[in-house]
C-alpha cells in the first residue's frame, strides 16, 4: 500500500515542479539548449542514483535487458518537454494548459488501455470521461 500511494505522490510532486520550471524557463532561451542542460543533469542524477538500486547485473551490463521502448521513450520525452515549453510560450496559463493536455491525454489512453492492455472500463469511468469532455468545453470557452 505504501508504494501505491508513494508512487503517485512522486508523480504529482514532480509534475508540479516540472510545470513550474517549464513556465519559468526564459522565453529568449533556446529551447534545445534548455533541454540539453536538462538531459545532461538528468543523466548525471540517474547514473548516481543507479548505484542505490542493486541488481545482479551491473549498470553497464543491465543495458542488455533493454528493448526499443527506451529509445521511443526518449523521443516522446523530447516531444513532451518541447511541447510544454511551446505551450507556455504560446501563452497558455499554467493552471489550464496542463489540465487541457492531460484530459485529452486521458481520453486518448482510454481506448488504448481497453484494446491493448485489456483494462476494464465500466459505467463510472464512462460517466467520468463524459464529464471530462464537458469540462474541456467549459474551460476553453
Amino acid at each position: 500500500m505504501f508504494m501505491y500511494v508513494f508512487s503517485i505522490v512522486i508523480v504529482v510532486a514532480s509534475n508540479v515542479l516540472y510545470h513550474i520550471c517549464q513556465k519559468s524557463t526564459p522565453n529568449n532561451a533556446n529551447p534545445f539548449t534548455a533541454l540539453f542542460t536538462t538531459y545532461v543533469t538528468a543523466a548525471i542524477l540517474t547514473f548516481a542514483a543507479s548505484h542505490f538500486y542493486k541488481t545482479e547485473a551491473g549498470f553497464f551490463q543491465s543495458f542488455k535487458g533493454l528493448n526499443w521502448t527506451s529509445i521511443v521513450l526518449a523521443i516522446s520525452i523530447v516531444g513532451l518537454e518541447l511541447g510544454y515549453m511551446l505551450v507556455y510560450r504560446a501563452g497558455w496559463n499554467i493552471s489550464v494548459g496542463s489540465l487541457v493536455a492531460n484530459i485529452i491525454l486521458a481520453l486518448i489512453l482510454i481506448p488504448i488501455g481497453v484494446m491493448f492492455f485489456k483494462e476494464d472500463f465500466g459505467l463510472n469511468k464512462i460517466l467520468g470521461s463524459i464529464l471530462c469532455i464537458i469540462g474541456l468545453f467549459l474551460i476553453n470557452r
